[in-house]
């Protein structure tokens, strides 16, 4: 009976686990409430498990992962070109993505998976042209959350 028990209660964890997994769609946009070339919204506040869906809402854009802005053990990625790509982050950390295209242009998003284990690697890492401006207040978000959470 025990044993029956412990199974069904690991099933029902396993299953609201499950269930709890949220779906966020990020739009890639030539033009968006922040400006031209954006991801709407930039930025993601995510759990592990999660799934982030970015949806070429306009032609010619991807979704890639940015060199030294993704927490250690996780695989990069990058998306073709006006398709559909979807994935499932289950690392804590600050993953920062940019369209490849478009990485000159400020096209780029933040996405925070539980804590930011990594956000002083993360805001380290060299941006150029106007990424640079638009990382900014991605980081003063997390930051500001960091200090009212303590």
């Amino acid at each position: 009976m025990f044993a029956k028990l412990t199974v069904m209660t690991a099933a029902a964890a396993l299953f609201a686990s499950v269930a709890a997994a949220e779906t966020f769609e990020v739009r890639m946009l030539n033009k968006g409430e922040d400006g031209s070339m954006v991801f709407e919204p930039a930025f993601v506040a995510a759990q592990p498990g999660d799934t982030v869906t970015f949806i070429p809402s306009d032609k010619g854009h991807n979704a890639e992962t940015i060199k030294g802005m993704f927490p250690e053990g996780f695989d990069k990625f990058k998306s073709k070109i006006g398709k559909e790509f979807s994935i499932t982050l289950d690392l804590e950390g600050l993953y920062g993505i940019k369209c490849s295209p478009h990485y000159g242009m400020g096209m780029v998003a933040l996405i925070q998976v539980g804590e930011p284990v990594n956000l002083e690697l993360a805001a380290a890492v060299k941006q150029k042209g106007k990424a640079r401006k638009r990382f900014a207040p991605l980081f003063e978000q997390v930051t500001s959350e960091i200090a009212a959470s303590n």
